[in-house]
């Protein structure tokens, strides 16, 4: 990776944290310095500790990313104290339990600010500094529910996951148009053993109970992400075939 800066989003815990560390664990040599964003000062503090073990320098930013301003301010931070940011992983985000007949304005609302909006705000504020250096690699977290909306009661995170994915899509397009050395990536892991089900609206069951990945065998296909700079990337082999098998089964004629 060249000495990479790279900054991660939701960054306290799960993915992100599990990320902070096997990028930290890779040397001096490949990670010139990490950008930790998110809202529990505390936990990024820790996460910050355990990559300095490795010699890394990570700079925890406490920031809610569902705000505009605090996003600009996080990009600005990072690239004071690094000088620059050569990635920028937008992965912070949250679930819902309610089916999709159930579901309230504040519902939809929630799931659109900290799904969408905040991956917006990341994409936008750090477009100009990429734009600048001609050069950059923006990743989105997503999610296999925004390829195939098969958990009934994920509802709304399916349908944001979805929209984050086409404003990608679209984001890619029109940027590389101009900048062809800006990539934007897509990255979809499945279920994750963290805290995600625990911590979503409305709660929910433990995600550690599904059968699933490790965020640390997530973090290691993003961390290849970087590498490669490949547009769109499942964490779980087979992942497509289970996505041209889900729409088989609706009977859609391809």
């Amino acid at each position: 990776m060249n000495g990479k800066v790279v900054v991660i989003t939701g960054a306290s815990s799960g993915i992100g944290a599990a990320l902070a560390e096997t990028l930290a664990s890779r040397g001096s040599a490949a990670i010139a310095g990490l950008g930790l964003v998110a809202r529990r000062e505390d936990a990024l503090k820790a996460v910050a500790d355990r990559c300095g073990a490795h010699g890394i320098v990570a700079l925890p930013i406490a920031a809610d990313v569902t705000s505009r301003e605090a996003v600009r301010r996080a990009a600005g931070a990072a690239i004071a104290r690094f000088g620059r940011v050569d990635v920028w992983i937008n992965n912070a985000g949250r679930g819902i339990t309610r089916m999709p007949s159930e579901l309230t304005d504040d519902d939809v609302d929630e799931m659109m600010r900290v799904n969408v909006k905040s991956v917006i705000y990341g994409m936008q504020e750090i477009l100009p500094h990429f734009k600048k250096r001609g050069d950059g690699h923006i990743i989105n977290i997503s999610s296999m529910l925004g390829r195939v909306p098969f958990a009934t009661f994920r509802s709304a995170y399916c349908a944001a996951k979805h929209f984050m994915n086409a404003l990608t899509a679209t984001f890619r397009a029109e940027i590389q148009q101009t900048h062809p050395n800006i990539q934007i990536s897509i990255v979809s892991p499945g279920v994750v053993h963290t805290d995600f089900g625990l911590n979503a609206v409305h709660g929910g069951i433990d995600s550690r109970q599904i059968e699933g990945q490790s965020a640390e065998e997530v973090a290691r296909v993003i961390a290849g992400v970087i590498d490669s700079r490949l547009p769109d990337v499942y964490t779980r082999p087979g992942a497509r075939n289970q996505i041209v098998k889900y729409y088989e089964t609706l009977g859609v004629d391809a």
